[in-house]
């Protein structure tokens, strides 16, 4: 009985693992970029704002929507100084996900940071879907 429990576990596990690799490599195929905004703080809906200000001083990652949009916020805590940007390098929707790859910019050497902690972070407002988020 006990050789027969331990050849179902196996067999499960290794059904699971070869079922989870299907699906990580289903998600990385884009099936067509997504159009976005990213969306300043006064048109950032006043629940999520505040779900941001409660995380900001640590990087975070979250969704939220509403019933007319789907908001995606990056966040990369707190930073030493200001200067910092973050940009959006895509975007697109996959067979069954929404994928979000986004990139911390540091201040230019041209410029002067503000010697004042700054804690950057991007709201992306798109279409309202239902698919999970991945971000990269």
């Amino acid at each position: 009985m006990k050789k027969l429990f331990i050849l179902i576990l196996t067999a499960v596990l290794v059904a699971a693992s070869l079922f989870g690799c299907s699906i990580s490599k289903e998600d990385k195929e884009k099936v067509k970029d997504l159009e976005f905004t990213v969306v300043e703080d006064a048109e950032v809906p006043e629940e999520l704002m505040k779900l941001i200000e409660a995380k900001k001083q640590s990087m975070f990652k979250l969704t939220y929507t509403n019933d007319q949009a789907l908001y995606i916020v990056v966040g990369y805590g707190k930073q030493e100084t200001g200067g910092y940007s973050i940009s959006v390098n895509e975007l697109f929707l996959t067979d069954n996900s929404i994928v979000i790859k986004t990139n911390l910019i540091g201040p230019s050497k041209e410029e002067t940071p503000t010697s004042e902690p700054s804690f950057p972070y991007v709201v992306v407002k798109t279409e309202l879907n239902e698919h999970p988020v991945i971000f990269q």
